[in-house]
């Protein structure tokens, strides 16, 4: 509903006037923590009333439960892999009908351009995509991405774009706590508009100054500890269940054991493969895990709307309400949420039915330009014992730094094993010529290699494998293909998903990427890949230089919590 429609609303809702009738449901009020038995009248794309109500058309919910249409309060569409309308097809027969999405992905790889067409690309959905302006592009200075945004190139996307929210997840905690004049600039732009926190293991008096900074939010907590001190600081928490962050167990066990309070805790899914969305859920998955660990169902349908919407300032968004968007989800059980119809802007969508998008730029179709590579740009030196090693955790995108005693060869060339893989990262967007290496422990690759120009957030291109010749050919391989992911076996590529757009997405058709994506998670996982978490997203995070503990990006070895190079 737009301020020039509010006349006419306001009349349609007192002669109750309706374009769409709901009968018949038990609507789930998010107020109230009530079930009520009522119908829902819709005028075109508003709810206007609850309660008895007739008209031309109806729905009959036959006594199923009515909630809001769920939010996912951060993600990157890029991180589907897919366009923003294929991302739409995927979500919203899971509920989920507003993302507040983080175009850092894209940003990193081809700056306003890519703002701009994704923005772009999103508009006219029957999803609702509002948007947070990335504020870390690059993530931090110790590695070489597509482009840089300033404060200043925020500016005309704030005063044109309706769907801008506020500013992106303020990744670089080390220059916001450190009052870095170029971050501040960035801050004081979004003063007094919403801004977005990425702090993981932020505390005491560091978190203090990151609060003051303006970062009300966080989705980054991996500990129950670590949420109860950031809800003490008035940090709205995002409970994460993506492809490979997962562990929330503890804190909402956390929740329910220790009676918080949950108007400040929300859901979201930050980075989740569309092959997982479809075998697992969306934020209908998260509620569903909440649900599980004891938190009321109602209370975690609230977590998933109204609390969303409240965290980022949407007063017409996330409850079934006079007033409020018509964005709802019907489902049969509060026990198990899986949506059989969903509502959006008024409308009854239609999973089968085909959501185009805008064409994307040319422009970003071939970013991949890295200098030529060749089997000895894999050659990593011993040079001392023991070595520094990235060592994954399971379920976590944290990593720990530790130290190991490795093998080596005659010449004193790392040797890789099934528990130690030699890491990689090439730069590809300036052809620098830059390759940073390094050793992880717990990737367990076996006979091959697998590779990526998904690597968050600078988005260079990363490899791990025991192979040099096979970290090569998955690296030639994406390169040909300009961008994807690639697992080598044996000195065959097994599996290849081309994503041309920026090195991230593809336009092509959903079937064809989620086969994509299987034959990938297949190849991976017979190379020895671990299949308690998505290997991919796991590979795509290790380049990230803002989670501890340790990273590797085209610089080299680093070590996020002393912020210096190993």
């Amino acid at each position: 509903m737009q301020a020039t429609d509010l006349s006419r609303m306001i009349l349609a809702a007192r002669d109750g006037n309706s374009t769409l009738v709901i009968k018949n449901a038990k609507v789930v009020n998010v107020f109230t923590n009530e079930i009520i038995e009522a119908d829902v009248a819709v005028y075109e794309d508003t709810i206007i009333g609850i309660g008895s109500f007739e008209g031309d058309n109806v729905y009959d919910a036959k006594g199923s439960y009515l909630a809001p249409g769920f939010i996912d309060a951060h993600v990157h569409i890029e991180s589907s892999m897919v366009t923003p309308a294929s991302f739409a097809q995927i979500i919203l027969p899971k509920g989920t009908t507003t993302i507040i999405a983080d175009p850092h992905e894209i940003a990193n790889v081809a700056g306003t351009i890519g703002l701009e067409a994704i923005y772009r690309q999103s508009a006219d959905l029957p999803l609702q995509v509002l948007f947070m302006l990335p504020s870390c592009v690059p993530a931090t200075p110790f590695e070489n991405s597509g482009a840089k945004l300033t404060a200043v190139d925020f500016i005309p996307f704030m005063q044109k774009k309706s769907r801008v929210l506020g500013l992106g997840e303020v990744m670089d905690y080390i220059s916001t706590t450190n009052a870095d004049p170029e971050m501040v600039e960035k801050l004081k732009l979004f003063f007094n508009r919403n801004i977005d926190g990425h702090a993981p293991l932020l505390s005491g008096r560091d978190l203090n100054a990151y609060c003051i900074a303006g970062p009300r939010t966080d989705h980054e907590c991996s500990n129950f500890a670590e949420l109860k001190e950031k809800l003490r600081n008035g940090m709205a928490i995002l409970i994460r269940i993506g492809s490979a962050a997962n562990g929330v167990e503890e804190m909402l066990d956390g929740i329910v054991s220790e009676h918080l309070p949950t108007d400040m805790i929300c859901f979201c899914t930050d980075d989740k493969h569309i092959e997982n969305i479809l075998r697992e859920g969306h934020i209908n998955h998260i509620i569903n895990t909440a649900i599980r660990h004891g938190i009321a169902p109602i209370e975690a349908i609230r977590m998933a709307t109204l609390n969303s919407a409240r965290a980022f300032g949407l007063a017409r968004t996330g409850a079934i309400a006079p007033g409020y968007r018509a964005d709802m989800v019907l489902f049969d059980s509060l026990a198990d949420i899986q949506p059989k119809a969903v509502f959006t802007l008024g409308k009854l969508y239609d999973p089968k039915a085909p959501i185009s998008g805008r064409p994307v730029p040319e422009s970003i179709y071939d970013t991949v330009h890295p200098t030529p590579v060749t089997a000895d740009s894999f050659r990593l030196a011993v040079s001392s014992d023991p070595m520094p090693v990235i060592q994954t955790v399971s379920n976590q995108l944290v990593t720990k730094l530790v130290y190991r005693s490795v093998p080596k060869d005659e010449n004193g060339l790392f040797i890789s094993s099934e528990k130690w893989n030699k890491l990689a990262v090439i730069e590809r967007h300036h052809q620098t010529g830059h390759v940073g290496l390094g050793i992880v422990e717990g990737l367990n690759i076996c006979g091959g290699a697998v590779a990526s120009t998904v690597a968050h957030d600078s988005h260079n291109i990363v490899v791990a494998g025991d192979s040099d010749e096979d970290m090569l050919l998955a690296v030639q391989t994406l390169i040909d293909c300009h961008g994807g992911y690639c697992v080598v076996k044996d000195g065959t590529v097994a599996a290849c998903l081309p994503l041309p757009i920026a090195g991230l997405m593809t336009d092509a058709p959903i079937e064809d990427v989620l086969s994509g994506q299987r034959a990938l998670l297949n190849a991976a996982h017979s190379l020895g890949c671990t299949d308690s978490a998505d290997p991919l997203v796991l590979l795509s995070f290790l380049a990230l230089p803002v989670i501890p503990e340790a990273r590797l990006t085209d610089l080299g070895l680093f070590d996020v919590t002393r912020m210096s190079f190993i």
